[in-house]
């Protein structure tokens, strides 16, 4: 499809999170006429996944709280939702076939295929009380479960894992955390951050253990009763919750014969090899020229972003995809934000004093900063934001200085 060209007939989006939402959506709101099909494995209207982990779980509101939009709005702007699964992608005859029996023409398919949970695999580890956290159902059957547990053991201490133990300790439950590396949320932030969350865990009663893997879920039955560690001890426990990491969804298009590796590949404007065929999202390995490379996020922002820069695309207005990356979790009191990709750093400055509960690590490569990394520092993360979208840095020693106004690097 060439740039500026508008694409025609019905455009057909594989998967109903939030990158797959918004593009149906973003496409109606640009002016886009022809029929939109958006495809939703779940039986919930398409809903909000980060507070799955936390407020949801937390909090007794139903599934309608977390809906995008209500029905009504599917009904108003003419996007067909469908309940149903693809099972494969006819390239020739440009249309998908779904289990139900039925097809699907397109003039344009969007994989918004997301991506799923990493499985344990050890003895016992497709018990009922062996859950992990992703979707919605997930989410319920979490909610019921706390309501019984006692004790429960999280393996992975990334993002999803700490949220929950968050979630769980102030529930009252006893949690042990497992992680197999040397210090929590390393693959995605600075030791500085990371040693800072695993004392605000510690002071609120969870055990996290370090260097350590579940090598078997001990059980009576089909009650789970605790789990063995690498190291020979052995943690009582009635509910596991695993969070280690995810893998994109990328079977469809590999049978489909496009290219896959550690994501659907995709060039600068999201496009596969297919000029009738994109991938956004979780899913996605995009090639960027803001970083160099390619690159696959797992993030709200990425999602939404990838899926309006497409929708432009779509209806004749091609540019690549240039987005900022941003993340953030909350966990108990506490909201980190990170802006930009701080992977590869080699020097971190503090702003601000971690005992006060509220400060930043500004991070850099060779002298360059390259994102910030803030807990409790909302001002902070939007100064980041904006000064890496403009492709600014600032000098370490203004960064470290609580005197200097970031305001001015901004000018």
């Amino acid at each position: 499809m060439g740039q500026g060209a508008v694409t025609k007939g019905p455009v057909v989006i594989v998967g109903a999170g939030h990158a797959g939402f918004q593009l149906a959506a973003s496409l109606r709101q640009a002016g886009f006429a022809d029929p939109i099909h958006l495809i939703n494995d779940e039986s919930h209207l398409p809903y909000q996944r980060p507070p799955l982990s936390k407020a949801y779980l937390k909090g007794t509101g139903g599934p309608e709280t977390l809906m995008f939009r209500p029905q009504k709005f599917y009904a108003d702007q003419s996007i067909d939702l469908v309940y149903d699964r693809v099972i494969s992608v006819q390239r020739d005859a440009r249309k998908v076939l779904l289990a139900s029996g039925k097809a699907l023409d397109y003039g344009h398919l969007v994989l918004a295929t997301g991506a799923r949970n990493r499985l344990l695999d050890i003895p016992n580890a497709s018990l009922p009380a062996v859950r992990y956290l992703r979707i919605l159902d997930d989410s319920e059957a979490l909610r019921t479960l706390l309501g019984d547990a006692r004790r429960v053991v999280v393996i992975g201490a990334g993002f999803i894992g700490l949220e929950f133990a968050a979630t769980a300790r102030i529930k009252g439950l006893e949690v042990d955390v497992l992680e197999l590396g040397t210090r929590v949320m390393a693959r995605a932030v600075t030791a500085e951050i990371s040693d800072y969350f695993q004392k605000q865990h510690a002071d609120a009663g969870v055990r996290i253990h370090l260097g350590v893997q579940a090598t078997s879920i001990e059980a009576d039955g089909n009650k789970v009763t605790g789990v063995s560690l690498s190291d020979g001890r052995h943690i009582p426990a009635d509910l596991i919750v695993v969070g280690v990491g995810v893998l994109p969804n990328v079977e469809l298009a590999a049978e489909a014969g496009l290219q896959v590796g550690a994501g659907i590949v995709v060039d600068e404007y999201l496009l596969t090899g297919d000029p009738h065929i994109s991938a956004i999202g979780d899913c996605a390995l995009f090639s960027s020229q803001r970083f160099g490379g390619t690159l696959r996020l797992e993030s709200v922002q990425n999602a939404t972003d990838h899926a309006r820069c497409v929708a432009a695309r779509l209806t004749g207005d091609a540019k690549p995809y240039d987005g900022q990356p941003w993340f953030w979790s909350d966990q108990a009191n506490d909201k980190l934000q990170i802006a930009g990709l701080t992977t590869g750093y080699d020097q971190v400055v503090l702003r601000g004093d971690p005992a006060q509960k509220a400060f930043s690590a500004f991070c850099y490569k060779e002298g360059r900063l390259v994102g910030i990394e803030s807990v409790n520092k909302a001002g902070d993360h939007m100064f980041g934001r904006k000064l890496l979208g403009a492709g600014g840095t600032i000098d370490a020693d203004k960064a470290a200085d609580p005197s200097f106004d970031l305001k001015s690097a901004l000018a």
